[in-house]
Protein backbone atom coordinates (compact mmCIF):
# COMPACT_ATOMS: atom_id res chain seq x y z
CA UNK A 1 0.00 0.00 0.00
CA UNK A 2 3.04 2.32 0.41
CA UNK A 3 4.38 1.54 -2.90
CA UNK A 4 1.17 3.01 -4.21
CA UNK A 5 1.34 6.48 -2.29
CA UNK A 6 4.68 7.36 -3.36
CA UNK A 7 3.43 6.62 -6.81
CA UNK A 8 0.67 8.68 -6.60
CA UNK A 9 2.15 11.43 -4.82
CA UNK A 10 5.41 11.59 -7.36
CA UNK A 11 2.37 11.72 -10.44
CA UNK A 12 0.47 14.52 -8.64
CA UNK A 13 3.50 16.94 -7.97
CA UNK A 14 4.04 15.89 -11.61
CA UNK A 15 0.54 16.73 -12.54
CA UNK A 16 1.06 19.99 -10.17
CA UNK A 17 4.22 21.06 -12.10
CA UNK A 18 2.98 20.56 -15.68
CA UNK A 19 -0.03 23.02 -15.22
CA UNK A 20 2.02 25.37 -12.87
CA UNK A 21 4.60 25.55 -15.75
CA UNK A 22 2.05 25.73 -19.10
CA UNK A 23 0.40 28.50 -17.04
CA UNK A 24 3.11 30.44 -16.81
CA UNK A 25 3.98 29.94 -20.43
CA UNK A 26 0.92 31.34 -21.07
CA UNK A 27 0.94 34.10 -18.41
CA UNK A 28 4.33 34.98 -17.76
CA UNK A 29 3.35 35.34 -14.35
CA UNK A 30 6.81 34.97 -12.81
CA UNK A 31 4.91 33.20 -9.44
CA UNK A 32 4.29 30.70 -11.37
CA UNK A 33 7.73 29.69 -13.32
CA UNK A 34 8.92 29.46 -9.27
CA UNK A 35 5.82 27.30 -8.01
CA UNK A 36 6.16 25.22 -11.06
CA UNK A 37 9.82 24.80 -10.23
CA UNK A 38 9.04 24.01 -7.41
CA UNK A 39 6.88 20.87 -7.99
CA UNK A 40 9.61 19.67 -10.25
CA UNK A 41 11.51 19.13 -7.10
CA UNK A 42 8.91 17.66 -5.15
CA UNK A 43 8.57 15.54 -8.21
CA UNK A 44 12.07 14.42 -7.93
CA UNK A 45 11.87 13.82 -4.27
CA UNK A 46 8.82 11.85 -4.33
CA UNK A 47 10.23 9.58 -7.27
CA UNK A 48 13.84 9.11 -5.30
CA UNK A 49 11.70 8.54 -2.39
CA UNK A 50 10.23 5.21 -4.26
CA UNK A 51 13.40 4.40 -5.56
CA UNK A 52 15.20 4.59 -1.94
CA UNK A 53 12.18 2.64 -0.71
CA UNK A 54 10.77 0.47 -3.02
CA UNK A 55 13.37 -0.51 -5.43
CA UNK A 56 16.83 -0.08 -4.12
CA UNK A 57 18.13 -2.75 -1.46
CA UNK A 58 18.29 -1.66 2.12
CA UNK A 59 22.17 -1.23 1.80
CA UNK A 60 22.03 1.72 -0.50
CA UNK A 61 20.36 5.17 1.20
CA UNK A 62 19.25 7.98 -0.45
CA UNK A 63 18.23 10.32 2.32
CA UNK A 64 21.25 12.95 1.64
CA UNK A 65 19.88 13.09 -2.19
CA UNK A 66 16.42 13.44 -0.89
CA UNK A 67 16.65 16.20 1.51
CA UNK A 68 19.19 18.09 -0.95
CA UNK A 69 16.04 17.95 -3.71
CA UNK A 70 13.54 19.40 -1.04
CA UNK A 71 15.79 22.09 0.03
CA UNK A 72 16.37 23.18 -3.52
CA UNK A 73 12.66 23.29 -4.26
CA UNK A 74 11.87 24.99 -1.28
CA UNK A 75 14.59 27.09 -1.73
CA UNK A 76 13.57 27.94 -5.25
CA UNK A 77 9.94 28.87 -4.64
CA UNK A 78 10.55 31.31 -1.35
CA UNK A 79 13.13 32.98 -3.69
CA UNK A 80 10.61 33.88 -5.86
CA UNK A 81 8.24 34.88 -2.66
CA UNK A 82 10.54 36.96 -1.63
CA UNK A 83 12.67 38.78 -3.82
CA UNK A 84 11.63 38.05 -6.96
CA UNK A 85 7.39 38.53 -6.48
CA UNK A 86 5.95 41.60 -8.31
Amino acid sequence: MAEAVYILCALTSIACAVLLLRAWKRSQSRLLLWSGLCFVGMAANNVLLFIDLVILPTTIDLYLPRQLTTLASASVLLYGLIWDAS
